[in-house]
């Protein structure tokens, strides 16, 4: 063959060969695009908070000092805050332990939040002995417990969370509860009405765990910013001895039912957990069929994280119980969502 046409047709092959090159490259490329918009990504039906009461050990024990909860709640991989009042007794007594304290440390916890880029949630108020009986057939004590809740509602809507979780507490007369329930909840909605909360009752033992009794009450007062708060673990109704805590339960309420009955009026869950089994399953509750009834009540906000179990730490118990939730919304999601190109 001659140089020249031997350099020709070589040249010929070189960009032949080179153009299928190039377009097997391009078409490669193109396949990676193709391949990573259809690469499935799950996303729960639920964002995450963390529950406050899963660290009082930890802050009891002033192994965590509480104005930190918003960095170690970010650092367990928690969107969302759901603050517990008692857990700052000794910070508001610093204070002065008055009306002031509260809202100074109400603004302060704000600016924390926002600095570490959290969302905050809810602010769950137990108050002590008499100042909490908003369900008593005392007139007096119960006016004077919807008077003492009023500054926590200022304080939860200073920190912009969505409610203030309060206790239905008094009475153990099925009737008189509910009469003093209702007229307690609907002077704190009105109250709250005017800071944009919502004021939300958690199954938290003696009559407020008994579902259908919370229903009747939900509905009686009909209230936008009045609803519940369902906590899958407190479900009992009566305790040896009638202590509210700390006794064998002797009238435990279905578990599954209660928290389907108050759902129509979640504004928020409390997905407890004690214990897990070697498969990261909870002993006590069926977490699959209890967040099924959440799912199926078309619920998409945020679930809060309340590991009170003994067996692991807070943090360990914290991470097992997120892991799990995660899990079981994998399992319940009918579809997958893709990444965009």
């Amino acid at each position: 063959m001659e140089r020249r046409k031997f350099i020709t047709n070589s040249s010929k092959a070189g960009l032949a060969i080179s153009f299928l090159g190039m377009y097997a490259c391009k078409e490669t490329s193109s396949e990676k695009k193709e391949l990573k918009q259809n690469t499935p990504v799950f996303e729960p039906f639920f964002k995450l908070s963390l529950a406050q009461w899963s660290l009082h050990k930890m802050i009891r024990e002033e192994k965590l000092n509480p104005m930190d909860f918003a960095k170690k709640a970010k650092e367990l991989g928690f969107e969302g805050l759901e603050y517990v009042n008692q857990l700052y007794n000794k910070e508001i007594e610093k204070r002065g332990n008055n009306n002031k304290a509260i809202i100074s440390l109400a603004e302060d916890l704000k600016k924390i939040s926002d600095k570490e880029g959290m969302l905050n949630q809810i602010m769950m108020v137990d108050l002590q002995g008499e100042e909490n009986l908003l369900s008593t057939a005392d007139e007096n004590l119960r006016k004077q417990a919807v008077e003492n809740h009023k500054i926590w509602i200022d304080a939860t809507a200073i920190l912009e969370c969505h409610s203030i979780r309060i206790n239905l507490f008094g009475s153990n007369d099925e009737k008189i509860w509910k009469e003093k329930s209702v007229a307690s909840l609907n002077e704190l909605s009105e109250y709250a009405s005017e800071k944009n909360v919502n004021v939300i009752v958690e199954n938290h033992g003696a009559l407020s765990s008994n579902g259908a009794l919370m229903v009747e009450v939900m509905k009686t007062v009909n209230r936008d910013n009045c609803g519940t708060l369902p906590d899958f673990g407190n479900f009992c109704v009566r305790r040896e001895d009638d202590k509210l805590w700390d006794a064998p339960c002797i009238d435990q309420y279905d578990i599954y039912k209660g928290v389907e009955e108050l759902m129509p009026f979640a504004k928020g869950i409390s997905a407890k957990t004690f214990n897990f089994d070697e498969n990261g399953d909870e002993t006590t509750i069926d977490f699959y069929r209890m967040m099924k009834i959440i799912k199926d009540a078309g619920f998409k906000g945020f679930v809060g994280v309340e590991y009170e179990g003994d067996t692991l730490s807070e943090e360990k118990g914290i991470i097992a119980s997120k892991a799990l939730l995660l899990k079981v919304a994998k399992k319940l999601s009918d579809t997958s969502v893709y990444t965009e190109a």
